[in-house]
């Protein structure tokens, strides 16, 4: 695709398609870099993005539960000498 470099106060800019940004999955933000002569544009990916929502549907669904339980005894010393 051939675009215009247009100016955007004391900067340039370019102008993209909104199917190319809901193609590459842009946010607000952007990852750039340059190189090797070429501008490289990445979607910024935050780690853990959705767990929140993921998590709340699944407590709604009652599949939050442990998978594995803390041993219910530790060893003599864990209950007798252990202290914070």
């Amino acid at each position: 695709m051939l675009t215009k470099i247009v100016p955007i106060g004391n900067s340039r800019g370019i102008r993209i398609p909104k199917a190319m940004l809901d193609h590459c999955g842009f946010g607000q933000e952007v990852e750039m870099e340059a190189k090797n002569g070429a501008l490289i544009l990445r979607p910024v990916n935050t780690p853990r993005a959705g767990w929140a929502e993921i998590y709340s549907g699944m407590a709604a669904a009652k599949d939050d539960l442990l998978v594995h339980e803390d041993p219910s005894s530790g060893t003599r010393f864990d209950a007798e000498e252990w202290e914070w």
